[in-house]
């Protein structure tokens, strides 16, 4: 069995993008520069753009964080998010999920100019990936493809479920494995909560790919021996018995299925840090499409 580790690809990631930014200066050019926007104070989320902003100042990007008061308006949140599609010195930034509940996050996403949509939410962006045309690809995802590339996982030919229909995980690793290319070739099963027996669809499965945010869902008697299981499920469960008041946990009975799988994610470790590395990925190549439009 071979853990995926997502720390390590995602630090090889950083290294080679830090060097192209080295390169970047060197020419005198413009460096890549990431906003991010945060609307109050959900937990998970400050600690995700924190880490963000940690790992641009890493790599020699600029960064800037918007933190704007959970009582923020939507129209005010689109008036800032139109001042950030004007904004030549940015090439790329993020509105962090969730948004309060009084804001439309549909409307936000549509709002951001798919230039700078390096989350790759849009739907033109989304469009592009499913044609298989040059885009920002959806950073999860992306993570996803890039962590079965590097580690050589084979792919060709081997049936591929995945397990949750989110736009933001689920629907898109589906197309983007079912597409032609590296890591990919796959047949695959997208699976949800209205899918009848979803065992025997896993236990059929050579890769299963989890993104239902259900704590140890995927349970060892549901995969076949030598399955590749990627699990992207991140959740706090309450402990009162830890430091912090809680422990991260995945999708997937990680003691037990891994004594079963040929590869498989951690979490925390896995899919996570890969997402921040591909996000920093879609910047830089944001940067170069406004350099080219610029010349």
């Amino acid at each position: 069995m071979t853990i995926l580790d997502g720390r390590a690809i995602s630090n090889k990631i950083k290294e080679e993008i830090a060097q192209e930014v080295i390169r970047i200066k060197e020419l005198g050019e413009k460096v890549p520069h990431l906003a991010a926007v945060l609307v109050g104070n959900d937990g998970a989320s400050l600690t995700y753009v924190g880490s963000k902003v940690r790992s641009c100042k890493k790599i020699g990007f600029e960064s800037t964080l918007i933190h704007l008061p959970e009582e923020t308006s939507e129209e005010e949140l689109l008036q800032k998010v139109e001042q950030l599609n004007a904004d030549d010195t940015i090439d790329g930034y993020i509105v962090q999920l969730p948004l309060p509940k009084h804001i439309d996050e549909e409307k936000v996403l549509m709002a951001v100019h798919p230039d700078k949509d390096v989350d790759g939410f849009h739907p033109t962006n989304f469009g592009k990936m499913a044609l298989d045309m040059e885009t920002f690809i959806s950073a999860t995802p992306f993570g996803i493809m890039e962590l079965l590339k590097r580690y050589e996982v084979e792919t060709e030919g081997k049936h591929a479920v995945v397990i949750g229909r989110s736009h933001i995980v689920g629907r898109p690793i589906s197309i983007l494995m079912s597409q032609k290319g590296k890591a990919a070739n796959c047949t695959v099963t997208l699976t949800h909560s209205r899918t009848k027996d979803i065992k025997a669809l896993t236990l059929q499965a050579d890769i299963v790919v989890s993104a239902l945010g259900v704590p140890h869902f995927l349970k060892a008697d549901m995969v076949k021996e030598g399955a590749v299981v990627i699990d992207v499920g991140i959740t706090r469960v309450p402990d009162e018995t830890r430091e912090r008041g809680y422990y991260i946990t995945g999708d997937v009975d990680f003691e037990n299925v891994s004594k079963k799988a040929s590869f498989i994610t951690p979490v925390p470790g896995g899919v996570g840090p890969m997402t921040i590395a591909m996000l920093l990925k879609n910047t830089l190549l944001a940067r170069k499409r406004h350099r080219s439009k610029a010349d």
